[in-house]
Order: C-alpha cells, then structure tokens, then sequence
C-alpha cells in the first residue's frame, strides 16, 4: 500500500504544481480558456451568427453575445439533438444531460461531449483525490471502493444515436474499464432507473466490498446509508465498511445534513470533501477541508462570468469578468464553454470567500430566494439559521423548505417553514423564536424587516410527518440523480402541495 501510494503522490504532485501556476495567473488563463472556446466554435452556426472568428478579447465578446438563459438556446439544441453537426459546438455529441432543475418542470437536454467529459468532469473528478492525497499522504482510499449512487439513461425520442440521462449516469457509463476495479456497484446495477429498487440493489451488491469512499447528493445518499443499515441491521455504517474515510458530497448544501452523517459514521477520521460538478461543468472543489471556500477551477476549458444579484434581471444588469469580483457579493454565475454554453446563465448564486485563489460558496438558485417582503433570504441564510435553532432549541432536520405568507388585512407577512424532523424540538415555538433571532442575525434585511415587526412577523413552523418529502419527490417523479428538494420559493406553490399530503 505505501508503494502504491507512493507512485501516486508523484502524480498528484505534478498536478499540484499546475493547480499552483494557473492561481499564480488566473486571468490570463481565463482569458486563453475563453480564446480557445472561440476558436473551436467559430465555424459552428452560433459562432458565425456571433462573428467569433473576429473576436480576440473579453470586452468584444461581452459586446458581442448577449446573456442567454436555457430558453434561448433550447431551440439550438433540438437542432443537436436531431443530429445536425455544427450548431453550438464543432464536437460530435452523442450525450445530453437531462436536468429540470429546481425551478421548472421542464427538462432541459445540456449538450455533454467527450472533450468536456475529459478535461473538465474527469478531470475535476481525479483533482479531488489529488487534493484529498496531499492532505492525508498515508490515506488507504487507494486501497478499496468508492460508491456513487448516480442516475438513470435513456435513447432519447430525437435520434436513435443520441442518449440523454443524469449527468452521473453519463459519467458512469463513459468511465474506463479500469474505473470498474475501483468503483462499486457494477454499471448495470448503477444505471438502474427506479430509485427504490436500485439502492436496494445496491445494498446486495456492496456490503461485502471495502467501500472506502463514497459520493453523490447528501440527500440521497442519506436514504441509501440509511437503507444498508437497516439491510444489515448495523448500528452505524462503520461496522458495515470500517475503512469508510470520505464523503465527497455536492448538488446541495451539506449542513443540514452533517450531523446525520456524524450519527451513522461516527468516526474522527471520516471526512467530507464538497465538489461543485453540474451538468454543465465540474467548476470547483474544496482543497482544504478546513475552509468552506472551494477553490474555482481555471483550467477546465470553462470562462466565468458573474453578475451581481443586486441588479440581476434588470436593465442595468453587465456581468463582470473574474478580475472583477469582489468579496461578500452575491453573484448569479453565467459560464461558456467548448460544448456550446455562451454566457449562460446556470442558475446558481455564488460568493467569493477568497480572490486569491480565487475560492466560491453556493448561496443558491437565482429563482430560490425569497424576497416577497424585500428580505432577500438566500438559501445559504436559512441552512444556517436552521442548524442554530438545532444547536440552541433542540432537534435535528431531516428536510425542508420555506414559503411566503403573504400580508392580507390586519395581519403582517411571514415566513412558513415546513420542516420534516429527524428529531423534533421538545419546544416548537422556542425553535421558531430561535430560528428568527438566528434569520436576523445572518441576513440584515431580514433583520430590518423584522425591526418592531414593522413587516414580518414571527416564522411560522409546521412539522411534517417522516416520510412527507420523499413521498412528495416521489409523486413529483424525482427521485434520485441530481434532484433537490426546492428549500425557497418566492410563491407558495411547493407548501400547498406538501400540506396536502
């Protein structure tokens, strides 16, 4: 094991001094990531309505390309996925990543070429385990299995040579044949489409393997952890894999569900590492497990722009470049790259919690805030408030999510939390006073709203019975793969739904 290592820790080494050089320069590597894009596209449809063969700066594409949102280019990708090369991109693509998203019920087919698989997706995959190898150099991950619960695929209608699923669906089924020695469970059993009989399966195949690591959305793996335990009838999940070392987690906040985990792998040595890997692109990674901050990747052929969610969806909105951004600013993210996103909108919120490097926290969606009253709450904001009305009131959150109730005569506007309990609060209206000094201390438009209840009034929070979420993702059909439980929303279209059942 220390030889194998060892030849390893050389390898990660040198990557490591790259990761070092491109942090030493991150804008012209942008700025050549993004002359790159260019060049490979200029000859496809969009490039020439674009005129990318003349543009040769920053400045001249943000001139030149308006911000697009998925609906603008959805009819380019019908045309892809109808089998007509050269519309965004110069590649043959024969993947698309399916994604509703959290924000609509409509699926959206992202183009995902064997490029893009290799120098970014691939490539940020094996970056994490440099990462995790130069922190912990005597680490035995090298020495068993990693467990992804991923997706589902399928021919798409348009073309019998295309293929859409999950983006972890494609990623397992394009992965080498050397990555089945190192991963578990096999790919059939991995690209199984009905959620409940796949981790089932999954149970079966891996509580004999040394399962050493294990990845994915911590909402679903939480199911799955929690399903191999009652499988083997183990108190925790060491007695099932005692080498069990790390969790790379990613699709959603983790603080929710950190001290879930803490519970059911109660281990000092267990570490959880986050990634930011989405159908679009795997854009950064946690390289110090001690700072939330993850480190945005440079040199994955991606270019980043940002606009600052202040102004964001009105007429004065211009998105900056990376040489521009600042600390503590909330950011809608827009990306372009060599597959055939141009300045689009990915929907995610970001904030830099370091410009050198240059390291990103997800705050959340661009349409998952709430802002009914001028709040301005973010989804970072309530995971951190949740977890310090647990810590002062008691109490351990299984899933939530937030809606408005709006002003009506003679009574003020508030928040409802309807909240799905691990544990319940001995006191519910202590936790809701708690939930709201902890909203007024991490989000100061909260606060002034909340000023002599000029606006809103006290958080209102209603239990659900276990098993309310699941259910309802259940008759939603998302189960599994990248979907999220919605945590805000600006109507109370989610809350009606969920009291109903």
């Amino acid at each position: 094991m220390a030889i194998i290592n060892s030849i390893f820790n050389l390898l990660f080494k040198s990557r490591m001094n790259e990761i070092e050089a491109v942090n030493k320069h991150p804008h012209s590597v942008q700025e050549l990531q993004l002359l790159q894009v260019l060049k490979g596209a200029k000859d496809t449809a969009f490039g020439q309505q674009h005129h990318f063969a003349d543009i040769h700066s920053i400045d001249i594409f943000q001139q030149r390309v308006p911000l697009q949102h998925y609906e603008d280019i959805s009819p380019y990708i019908e045309r892809m996925m109808a089998g007509e090369p050269n519309v965004l991109c110069a590649a043959d693509i024969k993947w698309f990543a399916k994604s509703s998203g959290t924000t609509a019920a409509k699926s959206k087919f992202i183009p995902v070429s064997q490029e893009m698989l290799d120098i970014c997706h691939y490539r940020g995959i094996k970056d994490v385990l440099t990462f995790y190898m130069n922190a912990f150099p005597k680490s035995k991950i090298l020495s068993g299995k990693g467990l992804t619960l991923g997706g589902s695929h399928q021919v798409s209608p348009l073309s019998s040579n295309i293929f859409c699923g999950d983006l972890s669906a494609i990623l397992i089924e394009n992965t080498p044949f050397v990555g089945s020695f190192i991963r578990s469970p096999n790919k059939e059993v991995a690209l199984i489409p009905n959620f409940e009989e796949k981790i089932a399966r999954i149970a079966q195949e891996t509580v004999s393997e040394n399962i050493v690591q294990f990845a994915g959305v911590p909402s679903w793996n939480l199911v799955l952890m929690k399903y191999i335990l009652d499988y083997t009838h183990k108190e925790n999940l060491l007695q099932v894999w005692p080498h069990l070392e790390l969790f790379i987690h990613g699709g959603i906040s983790f603080v929710p569900y950190r001290e879930q985990y803490q519970r059911i792998i109660p281990s000092k040595k267990m570490h959880y590492m986050e990634t930011y890997n989405a159908s679009e692109g795997f854009f950064a990674l946690q390289n110090d497990l001690n700072d939330e901050g993850m480190l945005l990747m440079l040199d994955y052929g991606i270019f980043y722009e940002f606009v600052p969610m202040s102004v964001f969806g009105t007429p004065q909105a211009q998105a900056i470049p990376l040489a521009d951004v600042q600390t503590g600013v909330n950011y809608a993210m827009l990306i372009t790259t060599m597959d055939g996103l141009f300045r689009y909108v990915i929907g995610d919120t970001v904030e830099f919690t370091s410009l050198s490097p240059y390291k990103i926290k997800i705050t959340g969606r661009t349409q998952h805030f709430i802002n009914v009253f001028g709040e301005e709450l973010m989804v970072h904001n309530a995971d951190s408030a949740l977890r310090e009305a647990c810590r002062a009131a008691g109490g351990s959150v299984e899933e939530y999510t937030v809606a408005p109730v709006f002003m009506s005569v003679g009574s003020k506007g508030r928040h409802e939390w309807l909240i799905e309990f691990e544990s319940q609060p001995a006191d519910i209206q202590r936790f809701a006073q708690e939930l709201d000094q902890a909203l007024c201390r991490v989000n100061s438009d909260y606060e002034a709203k909340r000023a002599a209840g000029s606006t809103l009034d006290t958080p209102l929070v209603r239990t659900l019975p276990r098993g309310t979420f699941y259910q309802w993702m259940t008759r939603r059909g998302k189960l599994g793969g990248q979907n999220k439980v919605p945590r805000l929303y600006n109507t109370r279209e989610y809350a009606e739904q969920l009291t109903k059942l």
